[in-house]
């Protein structure tokens, strides 16, 4: 027998109740599921060009109303284009040929155990500030700090679950969550900007106006005329030029942008060769406005370049919080008003596809019904769901086939009746209220008129009013903050790893949070529910599975109307660029281009 004194076994008592601990060893990335894709000593990622020489400007064309502002980061103001990309780095840095892997940034390198519980980020010792102070660990506490007490609230939901944090020493920082099981902590903590405190300790951050800030990025703010242009100088001494994860990137010397408040006038600039590089967002346009001696001698060329990821939804997006939308067989009956293939045949060249998920394009999207694995996660909610989830494969209003619009107006007719509702001098009314049904949709680019007056058509045969809204583009960003519309057209992009920011769009505690891109006012506790599951899942298949679960869910409370995706990146450019050779399942990102020497 081995005896213990008194004082050991004492020891191993006070121990052994302690909360669990875990061991954690510094690693130079993280993925989100399983492990990240480069090792500690890669040299670039595999989709730059690390010999891609530096020097020139990139002229880009944005199509807005202008700015008022250099600070993205608050709920007031327009911020600059560009400003958040090019002036600020982030702790971390993610890969665009992985789901969601991160790599060090600031950051050298971090610490988090097993169950994710909590991080350490170590931070570089050269890394410095855009006027030559160094980060510390103090300032990304301060940051963290600063973002979700005054910036804009999507900070203070994205990063809710964290408990406390705590500078450990001048380049050490740690987090800690508290009682969750969120494996996506660490990560999205690694993509929270870093901002000075010695700077925003003497300036009042929720001003949001043109004092040019001391920023983290690769570039800092250089010429600019207010609301029509700024330009971005690349910081000659930055300190992260060579790191792995910059290898290839920040290739320009100057990036300039020029304000264009119509996209045609904007189109025609770029032919002019006011400005290099265009996404093209038009089909009409890709199809027959790209022309001219600029096209046919090669000095433009034009690339539909093909992409894997996520094309999330765009649609008609209905304001659940007013009438008509507050009522579920009204929005269903709206979509069979939508004429999908006369659309793309007679405006678009037949170069799209319906969307059909909230996660188009992706593994992430439910077919058919659910089973498994899905089923069994849908299972005890089967009373507060509509029974169309069980039994049916959800397939937007469409007229290929047999199919009409005659037919889908009927639907729509028969939907609205079940709705109470009933044609009263050939206008659509509420039976018990006499309330007429109409509504407004508003838009900020003429170019969707001619999408949106078909739509109208259609439905004021139903004896529906439908006024169309153009405004400028700070009024409809003014009015979508505040949710005051009827209907917008509202892309709601996703990742290949969603996790956080689907409280944003979806949990029913940011539908009245002004800013919030819980856009229709999604207000379901079993949405919340599987929003939640899907933020604790621990590894990809289970999160598949929830985010399909959450897909039909959506798709079956018709909050929107689909309407179409691209699996390319339609881009048009001055052949004075260059770009890698090869395209990562993220698609194109001119952030890696060069100018030919």
């Amino acid at each position: 027998m081995i005896r213990f004194s008194q004082t050991v076994i004492a020891l191993f008592l006070s121990l052994a109740f302690l909360p669990a601990t875990y061991a954690a060893d510094p690693v130079h990335g993280l993925a989100m599921h399983g492990k990240p894709k480069y090792g500690a000593d890669f040299k670039h990622f595999d989709y730059v060009n690390p010999d891609a020489p530096k020097g020139g400007t990139l002229r880009l064309g944005v199509v807005s109303n202008g700015y008022d502002s250099f600070n993205p980061f608050v709920l007031k103001g327009v911020g600059a284009a560009g400003l958040q990309t090019y002036a600020y780095d982030t702790l971390l840095k993610a890969s665009a040929d992985e789901p969601f892997t991160m790599y060090g940034l600031i950051a050298e390198s971090l610490e988090t155990p097993e169950d994710r519980s909590y991080v350490i980020f170590h931070i570089r010792p050269q890394a410095r500030f855009s006027d030559g102070q160094p980060i510390t660990a103090e300032d990304v506490a301060y940051s963290y700090q600063l973002l979700t007490e005054h910036g804009h609230p999507f900070f203070r939901n994205y990063y809710a679950e964290v408990s406390s944090v705590e500078v450990l020493d001048k380049l050490s920082v740690r987090f800690d969550f508290g009682d969750t099981s969120n494996h996506e902590l660490p990560l999205i903590l690694g993509q929270m900007p870093i901002l000075p405190r010695h700077y925003w300790e003497k300036h009042d951050f929720e001003s949001a106006d043109l004092t040019i800030p001391v920023s983290s990025g690769p570039y800092t703010i250089g010429k600019y005329e207010p609301g029509r242009s700024v330009t971005y100088v690349r910081n000659k001494d930055y300190w992260a030029d060579d790191l792995p994860v910059n290898v290839g990137y920040n290739n320009f010397d100057r990036i300039h942008y020029d304000y264009y408040s119509d996209d045609t006038v904007a189109l025609e600039a770029f032919k002019a060769g006011n400005f290099d590089f265009r996404v093209e967002s038009s089909a009409k346009n890709w199809a027959t406005a790209y022309e001219g001696d600029a096209l046919a001698s090669g000095r433009i060329s034009k690339e539909a370049i093909h992409h894997g990821r996520p094309a999330g939804m765009q649609g008609f997006a209905m304001n659940t919080r007013r009438f008509p939308f507050n009522n579920r067989k009204v929005r269903q009956a709206l979509a069979y008003g939508f004429d999908f293939q006369w659309a793309n045949t007679n405006l678009f060249y037949d170069q799209y596809s319906r969307t059909e998920s909230y996660f188009e394009n992706s593994e992430l999207a439910s077919t058919g019904l659910p089973t498994g694995d899905e089923l069994a996660l849908l299972e005890p909610y089967r009373d507060q769901l509509p029974p169309e989830v069980f039994t049916e494969t959800y397939e937007p209003p469409s007229t290929a086939g047999d199919h009409t619009l005659r037919d889908n107006l009927r639907t729509a007719m028969k939907l609205l009746q079940e709705a109470g509702f009933e044609i009263r001098d050939g206008k659509m009314v509420e039976t018990s209220s006499g309330k007429p049904l109409r509504f407004q949709i508003l838009l900020w680019s003429q170019s969707f008129e001619r999408v949106v007056l078909p739509f109208k058509q259609n439905l004021a045969k139903l004896g529906i009013d439908v006024e169309v809204r153009l405004v400028d583009t700070s009024q409809y960003i003014r009015r979508v903050r505040d949710f005051d519309f009827d209907m917008i057209v509202q892309t709601l992009g996703q990742s290949d790893s969603p996790g956080n920011e689907q409280r944003d769009y979806w949990y029913s505690g940011n539908a009245d949070q002004a800013g919030s891109r819980n856009y229709m006012g999604v207000k379901d506790p079993v949405v919340d529910a599987l929003v939640n599951k899907l933020i604790q899942a621990t590894d990809r298949q289970s999160l598949v599975t929830r985010t399909r679960a959450l897909d039909r869910v959506l798709l079956w409370g018709f909050y929107v109307i689909p309407q179409w995706y691209l699996d390319v990146d339609r881009v048009a450019y001055w052949n004075k660029l260059a770009r890698p050779a090869n395209t990562p399942k993220a698609g194109v990102d001119v952030s890696r281009w060069w100018i030919k020497p």
